[in-house]
């Protein structure tokens, strides 16, 4: 199995590519080259920009010997996907099966499994400094329809949700972790009892790799973990890792961002069970919050974003003030 996989050196795509490189795929990586530079050492490397239009490398590897599959995991507007389907085609013909990485986000309400409707897709995102909570969800459709179109019954299309693990530079569930660590009373603004899904970066990039080696089609639900989880019982895990005990104290303060709330939660409870049928495996949430702990450790813990959920001094004013909500 040749695969080429369009990025694959950040988070998601670092964890696709090993999952590839263990299933036996001979895995070609296209990109910029200007990080993981350090990564997959025995991999062939393929130097480009697709915010520019540069293909040039794609095309002259996929003229000497075409692809089995395509992994699209940098393909965030229409301008990118085209450009790369461009490229094949001027090497004379499609690869065999194109899997684009999506989002849940192009969903439009409520619904559980993959027919729930989408937003309508925006073809007209074409840069993508101009994604944002309104345009990434649509333009990413956009991106969807153009593959399903070029290649049919070739085209497989993977929906995360949230995902995290070892690399997560989103550092939403290292905030919960090394809030947990400190142990006792935890502000925060919304219900513990609501939904939260997190899936291990692992699992889906097991996902991707079971979907290449099956040369499977169709769209796919990919979130985790496996067992439902509230954002309570997220908190209890990360202080059982942790050693500690904490409690979550709901409070009225909301500020612009708080990570993995969510106002709407039919978003964190789509299912997974065409994923799961098909090789989406489930990683114990402890066992992802142990990785991600154990990891955030070795990068030496660096301070998160300015404004990235409570500071410790504001959590103390809104406890000290008693600004609760009951529930």
């Amino acid at each position: 199995m040749r695969a080429l996989v369009l990025g694959g050196t950040a988070f998601v795509g670092r964890a696709i590519v090993d999952a590839l490189v263990r299933d036996g795929a001979e895995v070609t990586l296209f990109g910029r080259g200007r990080t993981g530079r350090e990564l997959f050492p025995g991999l062939r490397r393929l130097v480009g920009d697709r915010d520019t239009g540069d293909y040039a490398a794609l095309t002259a590897a996929a003229r000497e010997r075409p692809f089995d599959a395509v992994v699209d995991v940098s393909g965030y507007v229409l301008r990118q996907v085209r450009g790369a389907i461009a490229a094949l085609d001027a090497a004379g013909g499609h690869a065999g099966r194109y899997v684009f990485v999506s989002t849940q986000a192009v969903y439009a309400g409520p619904g559980a499994d993959e027919d729930t409707p989408r937003k309508a897709p925006r073809p007209d995102v074409e840069d993508t400094a101009r994604l944002d909570d309104t345009t990434y969800g649509p333009a990413k459709a956009a991106c969807e329809d153009e593959v399903t179109a070029r290649f049919g019954e070739r085209a497989t299309l993977v929906r995360p949700g949230q995902v995290t693990g070892p690399y997560d530079t989103s550092d939403a569930l290292v905030y919960w972790l090394r809030r947990a660590e400190r142990g006792g009373p935890m502000a925060v603004p919304a219900d513990p009892a609501q939904p939260v899904q997190l899936l291990d970066a692992r699992d889906l990039g097991r996902l991707v790799a079971a979907l290449v080696r099956t040369d499977r089609g169709g769209a796919f639900n990919a979130v985790g973990p496996a067992e439902p989880l509230t954002l309570a019982g997220l908190l209890a895990v990360c202080a059982e890792v942790a050693g500690t005990r904490a409690r979550l104290v709901p409070v009225a303060d909301r500020p612009g961002y708080f990570p993995l709330v969510r106002e709407e939660w039919a978003s964190q409870r789509r299912s997974a069970a065409r994923a799961r049928a098909v090789g989406l495996s489930a990683t114990a949430f402890a066992e992802t919050v142990a990785a991600v702990r154990e990891w955030d450790a070795g990068r030496g813990r660096p301070a998160p974003e300015a404004g990235f959920g409570y500071t410790a001094e504001r959590e103390a004013e809104l406890l000290a003030a008693g600004d609760t909500r009951a529930r």
